[in-house]
């Protein structure tokens, strides 16, 4: 039975209806493409729905606010600050919707003040109350008893008065640097010999923890609350007429010009100290705060009307993920600790599995987080680090966790004298700093480590581990569609190949040359790489599809991917569907592309999948004539991944492995708890089923066959065990 799809109350319709597709017109006219930075917005009104969904437990809840919210900060810092730039360089050039930089800061700005007040009104008048009945209190000053407030006043003048530096604003004290996303208060004073207010500006210091325990565990009060109330030990002899908090974002989108660079680790690290300094493009104050007050900010920080947001609510709702910590399960998600897949499950002594000869037998499909990452790429990493046999690793890196032991594998197979190559991508936004260390941390330990390529990024995701055996010399592989990070391979729905396919591995080999030397024409067979040869990869086998239809035979592709915004491969789409071809597109976050529109895309279908963990993979499916064709990999059909980064996509040739991920992609597709259908209106409508319809939620649903998998090996054969499980603080646990 089909979904009922009912308009949802918590998702509002876009700042401007997209425009009406007039009769014969060609196929770049902007009516015919959405807006991407309110498509962005969509996706951000769906995660902030996770929020509203009383489906989803309190704790949870609480934790898709704080994401809504840094995700916010993001657009600004990216494309806000993107768009401020463009404007701030007279740039009119219409976007493919038809629209210049300044018509949509303005649709922006409308579209994120009622998110803005959605968000606050959802914590103040929903979240925090409700929290409350469950003994998770977020507290106000006025709430505490006298006893409280005595040992929270002593509290105060031991750990936070010391770390406080009041910043007066007088002719003798410029306006002080404000940093970007920090939480501050704004001080109005007055001397009692001087009629005119003065301003001071005092920095919370988050550092040490937003949030101060009270009387037991569960319930807090703001430390900014704390410092306000204490104001006036900061400044005695004066008195204090108002406090109140405000915040600043900075542009993160700066230009760079590689080509130029002599060398690209200084140039990075001095654009990371740039942009500590770069302009501001938003200023969030309290609502309460006198206009005199917010004048005086938004004349110090060169600011317009429209870059100042009143905010009826916290500043900073971010923090709410230390709450999501707390040790309250009924209120959490229920523990989900990823399956060893069966192949690589330890022997009847405990014995760890040898993942080359596993893999000599045939390739391995690991989809995490339902399938261990520790048990899977990192053994594989880890096995090859300390394996005799082992003479050289090759890595592409571009983003890991704190503490990784990805990189401390890499570390110790250099010291154990194998050639170790690693490319870090020092470019990855808002990681530089993190990878410029791992960077030097690798160097120090004897692996040959390079930096990205000058005007591209190198975006893939490829291990390659070089091998001696008695025959001469055997490559084995892993390419994903994630990042080598155990915390977020816990999170992120990723997938990944494990292959000791020899034509994989010669591609891989003439990567590396390319990555690591000036080796730029290689010849793939096997893979298809970014920025060279995906394009057109893409192009051809859509072409492939319509050449099907034409013969009198079906047509059909499913792409999985996180966006959509090349307009050429969206024009590509449209004649693929206008030739009767099949097309499902799942799309977490934003598209371009108008699905159902008469004559130009009644084939397409796009949905979007949100729920407890985040939608990563991308898997491209052709029909092909009923001889399925499945490329994986880290591309998104985003110009940026088409043209502007190093991208690898490798097929799937196993045809149990081929199999499983459609059955995968059938899935979600048929999810009807966790999808939104995007319309050619514009609103995504999320899919609600019949009361006598079975309930599919696509995350439950993979959980659910990865341990009915487990089942069924332990049953099969008791001695096996599963492989134990290593968490992200490095201890064990057993799936």
């Amino acid at each position: 039975m089909q979904a009922t799809e009912e308009p949802s109350t918590h998702v509002v319709e876009r700042a401007v209806r997209p425009r009406p597709v007039p009769l014969d017109v060609e196929v770049d006219h902007p009516a015919l493409y959405f807006n991407r930075e309110l498509s962005w917005l969509d996706f951000n009104w769906r995660v902030l729905y996770q929020a509203t969904d009383a489906s989803v437990p309190l704790l949870e809840r609480a934790r898709f606010l704080a994401i809504a919210q840094s995700n916010l900060d993001e657009f600004f810092q990216k494309r806000v600050g993107g768009l401020k730039r463009q404007l701030l360089a007279h740039v009119t050039q219409l976007t493919p919707d038809g629209r210049t930089p300044k018509q949509q800061l303005a649709l922006i700005r409308d579209a994120v003040v009622a998110m803005r007040e959605r968000m606050c009104r959802l914590w103040l008048e929903v979240l925090q109350p409700a929290l409350q009945e469950e003994e998770v209190v977020v507290a106000g000053y006025e709430d505490l008893t006298e006893e409280e407030r005595a040992r929270l006043h002593r509290w105060f003048m031991d750990q936070v008065y010391p770390v406080l530096t009041p910043l007066a604003v007088d002719p003798g004290h410029p306006f002080p640097f404000i940093s970007n996303l920090s939480l501050s208060l704004a001080i109005t004073l007055r001397h009692p010999n001087l009629e005119e207010l003065q301003f001071a500006r005092v920095k919370v210091p988050l550092s040490l923890g937003r949030w101060v325990e009270l009387d037991r565990p569960g319930r807090v009060l703001p430390l900014e609350e704390l410092v306000a109330r204490h104001a006036d030990e900061l400044f005695p002899g004066m008195t204090i007429e108002d406090v109140h908090a405000f915040r600043v974002t900075r542009n993160a989108d700066l230009r760079r010009d590689e080509e130029e660079a002599e060398d690209l680790l200084q140039m990075i690290s001095e654009e990371l100290r740039e942009r500590r300094f770069s302009p501001v493009v938003r200023l969030e104050v309290a609502r309460e705060m006198p206009d005199a007050t917010v004048d005086m900010l938004q004349r110090e920080l060169n600011l317009h009307d429209d870059d100042i947001y009143r905010i009826d609510g916290p500043l900073d709702l971010i923090h709410l993920t230390e709450l999501a910590k707390l040790e309250r399960p009924e209120l959490l998600f229920e523990p989900w600790t990823p399956v060893v897949p069966p192949r690589l499950q330890a022997g009847p002594e405990g014995e760890r599995p040898d993942v080359f000869s596993i893999l000599r037998e045939g390739d391995l499909l690991v989809h995490h987080p339902w399938d261990s990452f520790a048990a899977s790429v990192q053994a594989f990493l880890e096995q090859a680090a300390s394996d005799p046999g082992v003479v050289g690793i090759k890595m592409a890196l571009y983003r890991t966790s704190e503490n990784s032991p990805i990189v401390y594998a890499l570390i110790r197979a250099a010291e154990a004298g194998k050639q170790v190559a690693v490319l870090v991508e020092v470019t990855a936004r808002f990681d530089e700093e993190r990878n410029i260390e791992w960077a030097r941390m690798l160097e120090q330990a004897g692996v040959h480590v390079t930096y990205g390529l000058v005007g591209l990024k190198t975006h893939a995701k490829v291990l390659l581990v070089v091998r001696s055996e008695g025959e001469g010399i055997r490559t084995y592989a892993h390419v994903g569609t994630g990042n080598y990070h155990v915390a977020t391979a816990r999170l992120y729905t990723d997938l990944g190949l494990l292959t000791a396919d020899p034509q994989i591995g010669l591609d891989l080999v003439h990567l590396f040359h390319y990555l690591t030397g000036h080796a730029p024409e290689q010849d793939y067979h096997s893979l298809v790489v970014a920025p060279r040869d995906l394009r057109r990869a893409i192009e051809d086998r859509l072409e492939r599809e319509i050449q099907h239809v034409r013969e009198g035979g079906e047509g059909r592709v499913v792409f999985k991917m996180n966006a959509l915004d090349d307009v050429e491969m969206i024009q590509c789409l449209y004649e693929a569907s206008r030739a009767g071809v099949q097309v499902d597109l799942l799309i977490r976050g934003h598209c371009r592309l108008r699905p159902g529109l008469e004559g130009w895309s009644d084939n397409v279908r796009v949905r979007s999948i949100l729920g407890r963990f985040l939608e990563h993979d991308r898997v491209y499916l052709f029909q092909n004539g009923g001889e399925h064709e499945v490329l994986m990999g880290s591309a998104d059909l985003r110009r940026r991944n088409l043209v502007e980064r190093v991208e690898v996509l490798v097929p799937v040739e196993d045809g149990e492995l081929r199999a499983r991920l459609r059955r995968t992609l059938d899935l979600a597709l048929d999810d009807n708890q966790l999808s939104w259908s995007l319309g050619a209106n514009g609103r995504y409508t999320r899919r609600n089923p019949p009361e006598d319809a079975e309930r599919r939620n696509y995350h439950r649903d993979l959980m659910q066959i990865s341990t009915d998998e487990t089942r069924r090996i332990q049953d099969s054969s008791p001695a096996a065990r599963p492989s134990p499980e290593v968490s992200m603080d490095g201890s064990a646990e057993s799936p």
